[in-house]
Order: C-alpha cells, then structure tokens, then sequence
C-alpha cells in the first residue's frame, strides 16, 4: 500500500465510508485537470463538487468526466502584460 492508499482507508474510516468506492484515480484525473486548464484552486473545490454530485446519486465516472471535459474546454485566460522588464 502507498501513503495515499494509506490515508484514504483512515480517512474513510473516520467519516465511515467505503474506501472501496473512492474512484482516487480518477479524483486525481479531475484535480489535474482543473488544476491545469483553469486554475490550481479550482481542482480542490471542484473535487468536492464531484463528492456532492455523487452524494445525490450522480455516477462517479460519468461527473468526473463531464467535469473534466468542462475544465478541458475551458477559455484560456489570456496571460498579463508584465510591463517592460
């Protein structure tokens, strides 16, 4: 087992739930993608989203791509001008 295996199973156990049903990898597919296409502080907050949706019934694989497919479609925000150097 890895450290995450590791925290997943306590942190499962602490607000008891089943570890067997936390799809990580794809949790961490989505994280990177928010994380990467929109910004590093969306991946947390959309991450929890996906719990939410989930806990009212939503499929995990299906949000988890929808959402990732969002943030892959996302807008680029255009970068500023740092001004001269």
């Amino acid at each position: 087992m890895t450290t995450l295996d590791d925290w997943v199973t306590a942190a499962c156990a602490e607000v008891g739930l089943d570890g067997a049903q936390v799809p990580v990898p794809a949790v961490l597919d989505l994280a990177r993608d928010v994380a990467h296409q929109v910004l590093r502080p969306g991946a947390p907050v959309t991450t929890y989203l996906l719990g939410l949706a989930v806990g009212q019934g939503a499929d995990p694989a299906d949000a988890a791509a929808r959402l990732s497919a969002l943030a892959a479609n996302w807008p680029v925000a255009p970068v500023s001008d740092p001004g001269p150097a």
